[in-house]
């Protein structure tokens, strides 16, 4: 069976689905499982209107549009690992809830050209601050969009049918 091609960046054909992706590399699912990684689905609600935005972060290599995620952290709990993805990728601060809002699962491209099946657990982040200086910029796009709007520029299913349903939980 031949493995999914990759282009220049070394990442998957932009064609291929989650699903089209692993039947090509069966080995992946049965070697080692899912890795487990930590989004932020960062949101604020505008005074005026009432309405929701959610912040959406490039990827550094490819530049396709994701919410801030990134790998467990020693001594930090998942919701507190979020926040700190947001704050270095996207230079927003803001408090997390503790249980997430939601899941969803994406082929995570490794430097050394492995590929890594991963389950995101995304808790919602209320942003209170956001600064223009932070630890990945110059690296990333950073931009604010209608939960509808984010959904369209994403790539992964689930999480499009994270932000098209996404609505603030408590305070």
């Amino acid at each position: 069976m031949k493995a999914a091609r990759k282009n220049r960046k070394g990442s998957p054909p932009k064609q291929t689905t989650l699903l089209q992706q692993l039947a090509s590399m069966p080995d992946k699912l049965f070697n080692g499982g899912f890795r487990t990684q930590y989004g932020a689905l960062c949101f604020r609600q505008l005074p005026e209107a009432g309405d929701v935005q959610v912040l959406l972060v490039t990827t550094r290599n490819t530049g396709r549009w994701v919410i801030p995620k990134g790998w467990p952290m020693k001594k930090k709990k998942p919701y507190e690992a979020a926040e700190i993805e947001a704050w270095e990728e996207a230079g927003v601060k803001g408090r997390a809830r503790k249980k997430p809002v939601g899941r969803y699962t994406y082929l995570k491209w490794l430097d050394n050209g492995d590929v890594a099946p991963c389950v995101v657990d995304v808790f919602q982040v209320e942003v209170s601050d956001v600064v223009a200086n932070f630890k990945e910029r110059g690296q990333r796009e950073v931009a604010w969009f209608s939960p509808e709007e984010a959904a369209r520029r994403v790539r992964e299913v689930e999480l499009k049918s994270l932000l098209v349903e996404f609505q603030p939980k408590g305070k």
